[in-house]
């Protein structure tokens, strides 16, 4: 009988899972100004529920969109007769996803028998807290948990703090890293996991990290948007906002990085309760916006500001909110470049780099913005895999050469912060 009851709450949460039969991930090649108003156009029809993985920007960047089974001839049709190409970039996003599912039963299940965390995987957020808090347990002289506040749905807001200086009573100089502030973007997270056991573990052994942790602090926000992490797993995987409820819209959440009062509501962001990029009522409207920003401005020491997103393979730094270059713009650049360079030597994975408005699009409300607008000069936006083959998909496989790769970019970054106060 008991086995029956388990069967049927997994039943349960696999029959309120949303699927995602049929549909497919379309590459759209805008190539003039036509093309891409074209494509803004079609992003309003809210009936076809089109979920754009890269909006339309500029002509010549890809366009990427997730199309429902059911909307997929008429949006076909319509690229047809306005002689917009287009190719399939994944089939079903379905297949993926089960596939997704099945590699993280296999990996749970080697992790009850090996009691050991799998880096290699993908985790629920409940499976990241656990583990965080085994980290500090093994690193307690160098690693702690901080709380800085509560989601929409009372979730905790954690914070890993890595610091030698526990016996300062002021604040140390520090850097700032995020992942996973949209939540879909999986491959963030599993980072940010794998990049906060490299820092506990390299302490000691690598000279430059361990000359950074004497005399700076390093705070890493792994789970930055628990309500729509949680969520990813439990009901729908593509969901990318908060999970607050807007007033007089039967439409959820809010893009928190849109939410951040730096060119808060312009053309980058949308207006539309309904749209993947609406940016809220008002600046900090989301408590996981603010409550990143309020410890920011506390501490008060902030030297860089480093917010982990995916896909698209990119490096960027503010502005993005307008084309004004950022005063120290050659100094931001010449750092990303070395970034970048550090990157590929690795793998060989080819990053582009730039200020957001020039290498990507518009984006009004930005993490990075508002951070170096208060004055964390050295504040960027990683973009890391694929540049679309799988998107947000991307199979776990990837995990650990893309944590290994965006080591030494991160390194890069901070080493140049340590060695260039200000």
């Amino acid at each position: 009988m008991t086995g029956l009851l388990v069967f049927g709450a997994l039943l349960a949460v696999a029959c309120s899972q949303k699927l995602f039969v049929g549909d497919q991930v379309l590459r759209i090649s805008a190539n003039n100004e036509e093309h891409v108003a074209l494509l803004r156009g079609l992003e309003e029809l809210e009936d076809l529920q089109l979920d754009y993985w890269a909006a339309p920007a500029k002509p010549g960047l890809p366009v990427d969109i997730r199309v429902p089974f059911p909307s997929l001839q008429p949006v076909k049709i319509f690229l047809e007769s306005n002689g917009i190409p287009y190719t399939i970039m994944i089939e079903d996003v379905q297949t993926l996803l089960d596939e997704e599912k099945e590699a993280m039963e296999r990996a749970r299940k080697l992790e009850r028998s090996s009691s050991g965390f799998d880096f290699s995987t993908y985790h629920t957020i409940e499976e990241i807290y656990s583990w965080m808090d085994d980290l500090v347990a093994q690193h307690p002289d160098l690693v702690s948990k901080i709380q800085i506040g509560e989601s929409y749905e009372k979730r905790p807001l954690y914070v890993l703090k890595f610091s030698t200086g526990r016996t300062v009573k002021t604040h140390r100089p520090a850097i700032w890293i995020d992942t996973g502030i949209h939540s879909r973007e999986w491959i963030t997270q599993a980072t940010g996991v794998w990049t906060a056991n490299k820092i506990a573990t390299e302490y000691g052994k690598d000279a430059s990290l361990t000359a950074i942790l004497t005399s700076m602090d390093i705070f890493l926000e792994i789970v930055t948007n628990p309500d729509g992490f949680a969520y990813t797993h439990s009901q729908n995987r593509m969901w990318r906002k908060t999970r607050s409820i807007n007033a007089g819209s039967s439409c959820k959440g809010v893009d928190p990085n849109r939410n951040w009062d730096a060119g808060f509501g312009g053309p980058g962001a949308a207006n539309n309760p309904c749209s993947e990029t609406y940016h809220g009522p008002y600046p900090f409207s989301e408590s996981e916006t603010k409550s990143v920003a309020d410890f920011i401005l506390s501490h008060g020491k902030m030297k860089a500001a480093i917010s982990i997103h995916s896909y698209s393979q990119m490096l960027m730094f503010p502005y993005g909110y307008k084309e004004e270059p950022a005063p120290n713009h050659q100094e931001l650049d010449d750092l990303a470049k070395e970034a970048v360079d550090a990157l590929a030597a690795v793998h060989g994975t080819q990053y582009r780099y730039g200020s957001t408005i020039h290498t990507i699009y518009q984006a009004d409300g930005i993490t990075i913005d508002w951070t170096y607008d208060n004055g964390v000069k050295y504040s960027y936006t990683f973009e890391l895999r694929d540049t679309g083959r799988y998107g947000f998909l991307l199979p776990a496989a990837q995990i650990i050469p893309t944590a290994e790769e965006t080591w030494p970019a991160l390194m890069k970054i901070m080493v140049h912060v340590h060695e260039h106060p200000y």
